[in-house]
């Protein structure tokens, strides 16, 4: 499994700009919509907008890092670069491939929230000292995606498959409390946001950050656990079949 984090990580040494893509993006929106917005917001539940913003952001970093390895990269590595069909003929197998590009989003997700956190605190919104677990946090949120994200990926015929990802990533970007308390949603859709994996993230993130904690935010990391061990064992069965003779 190491020897499969090992090849990525030589395959990323020239493509460092390519590796934190996925890092500016939830930063710049940190920026526009955050700091931007926020003057016009104000502050939501006696939080200034931009605190209140910015640990959805981190969720979103999080979820970002998983979703690109265990989906596209995964995809290309598998259907276009036939880069598996080397590696079943040494002694890894399917669950070796699955645990190791798992591992490696893992990391990714790691770099991604450690850096969007260390841009908070620059920034100024970090307002607890439970900000230390917010990496951990991240950490399940990046297993719980990538998990999801690699067992999906197994089902995908062509890239056209890959608008469902799409399908399931914006909606879960936009409507998971990212950018408003989720009291401000309609009842109906308030039970709908609640059993969404980002939202537990959010939820999770918010909650350290801000120094808000609450014993439901075990339920979220529990969430975020089962989902991605779930995810894993379907993607270490789906690849060791699809990598048969």
């Amino acid at each position: 499994m190491l020897r499969l984090v090992e090849r990525n990580v030589l395959a990323y040494r020239r493509s460092w700009l390519l590796f934190i893509s996925g890092f500016a993006e939830p930063v710049l929106f940190l920026l526009s919509i955050g700091l931007g917005v926020g003057e016009l917001v104000g502050d939501i539940d006696g939080v200034d907008y931009q605190a209140f913003v910015a640990p959805g952001m981190l969720a979103v970093a999080a979820m970002n890092g998983a979703i690109i390895d265990t989906t596209f990269s995964f995809f290309v590595k598998y259907k276009y670069a036939h880069l598996y069909d080397g590696v079943v003929a040494t002694p890894l197998d399917g669950a070796d491939i699955a645990i190791g590009e798992v591992t490696w989003a893992l990391m990714r997700g790691f770099v991604y929230s450690t850096g969007f956190l260390v841009t908070m605190l620059l920034f100024g919104l970090v307002e607890s000292w439970w900000a230390l677990l917010a990496v951990p946090a991240a950490l399940l949120i990046s297993l719980a995606f990538a998990g999801a994200g690699l067992a999906a990926t197994t089902y995908m015929r062509s890239f056209m498959d890959f608008d469902y990802v799409n399908m399931v990533a914006v909606p879960l970007f936009l409507f998971s409390a990212t950018f408003f308390p989720i009291s401000q949603y309609p009842e109906a859709l308030q039970v709908v946001v609640k059993v969404t994996p980002l939202y537990q993230g959010v939820a999770l993130e918010r909650g350290l950050i801000l120094g808000d904690l609450s014993w439901t935010m075990l339920l979220n990391a529990l969430y975020l656990v089962v989902m991605g061990a779930i995810g894993v064992r379907i993607a270490a069965r789906r690849v060791g079949e699809l990598l048969k003779p």
